[in-house]
């Protein structure tokens, strides 16, 4: 049942690619049918007068007949071949299916875990992703000691203001020192 409402057509909604071929070969074949059946009925619309006039008519009538039936067999030619191919697939898709699911041997699941570590198959393993994670770490840290630094200046243009005496302002810096001294800048490569 197709419904077509200006160009729009409902029901006949092909799922895939290979449906909508069987589609487009269903409708060739029915094309041609109706083509040689129209021939047919216009053959018996005319009239024939004389005997070879009569013979002609059933040459061309046998004629169109074996058409429709070339038409209806190379269309069930064709879908065999489709059906073939749609199982061949099919059957790959679950060979490759049944291959991920064998059990792997314990140099296979050493390999994996190997790769899955260092990234070479996905391109960032999780090597990568501890490295990622310490350099923002670094980058953090000296930003804050930066800050600290920044602390320190503004603390001892404060301390000048505000009339601290030495002792204070260098043990102030030493503090401040002393904290960003315990943040050091750690870079390692592998």
């Amino acid at each position: 049942m197709n419904i077509q409402i200006q160009g729009l057509n409902l029901f006949s909604n092909p799922r895939s690619k290979a449906t909508a071929d069987r589609m487009e070969r269903q409708q060739k074949r029915d094309d041609t049918i109706a083509f040689f059946e129209k021939q047919k009925e216009n053959l018996k619309n005319t009239k024939s007068h004389s005997l070879d006039d009569i013979q002609r008519k059933l040459g061309l009538l046998e004629s169109y007949n074996e058409q429709i039936e070339a038409a209806k067999k190379e269309y069930n030619h064709s879908q065999m071949f489709h059906v073939f191919d749609e199982a061949e697939e099919l059957g790959e898709k679950i060979a490759e299916a049944a291959e991920e699911m064998a059990p792997k041997t314990p140099e296979e699941l050493r390999e994996e875990i190997i790769e899955e570590a260092t990234g070479i198959d996905t391109g960032d393993g999780i090597l990568a992703e501890i490295m990622d994670e310490m350099k923002e770490q670094m980058e953090e840290l000296a930003e804050e000691c930066e800050d600290i630094e920044e602390l320190a200046e503004d603390s001892i243009q404060l301390t000048d203001s505000a009339d601290l005496t030495k002792e204070e302002e260098l043990r102030q810096l030493e503090e401040n020192q002393a904290v960003c001294g315990n943040y050091k800048r750690i870079d390692y490569r592998i």
